[in-house]
């Protein structure tokens, strides 16, 4: 059975290296899913769940806060701003991180202030998304 090397990494930490069967995420464009042999490119991606089918039969989460794919034949590379381990979570501290970027878009005095909360409004939705989905698993 073909198999993928899947590394994906943060400015802090290595959050998961090892074999996978198939990796999806969020791409700029949508939803891509990766099999062995696939089609090398670079893309950016948006904030939500990192899922990895392991050899093992296993699944593995990570929770990434935008970044950049690098697809080649045998390995899939996410360079990630941020990345959580789907275990790591925290849904009341992901839940008041949202609520204060909602209060920092009603009281932003420029659009530059408005953009910034927005993205972290954004990136705090898509992390409540992926736990929801992390515990459904």
């Amino acid at each position: 059975m073909a198999t993928l090397h899947v590394d994906v990494v943060s400015a802090e930490e290595q959050i998961f290296s090892g074999e996978a069967k198939f990796v999806a995420l969020p791409g700029e464009q949508g939803e891509l899913g990766i099999l062995p042999k696939h089609t090398p490119f670079i893309t950016r991606i948006k904030p939500g769940a990192v899922r990895i089918e392991k050899v093992d039969g296993g699944e593995e989460f990570v929770f990434v806060a935008g970044g950049i794919l690098e697809v080649q034949p045998g390995t899939v590379t996410v360079l990630a701003d941020t990345a959580i381990r789907g275990k790591d979570l925290d849904e009341a501290k992901a839940e008041a991180a949202k609520k204060q970027a909602e209060e920092a878009m009603k009281n932003a005095k420029s659009d530059i202030d408005f953009a910034a909360a927005q993205g972290e409004f954004a990136a705090m939705a898509a992390q409540i998304a992926a736990l929801r989905k992390f515990r459904r698993k």
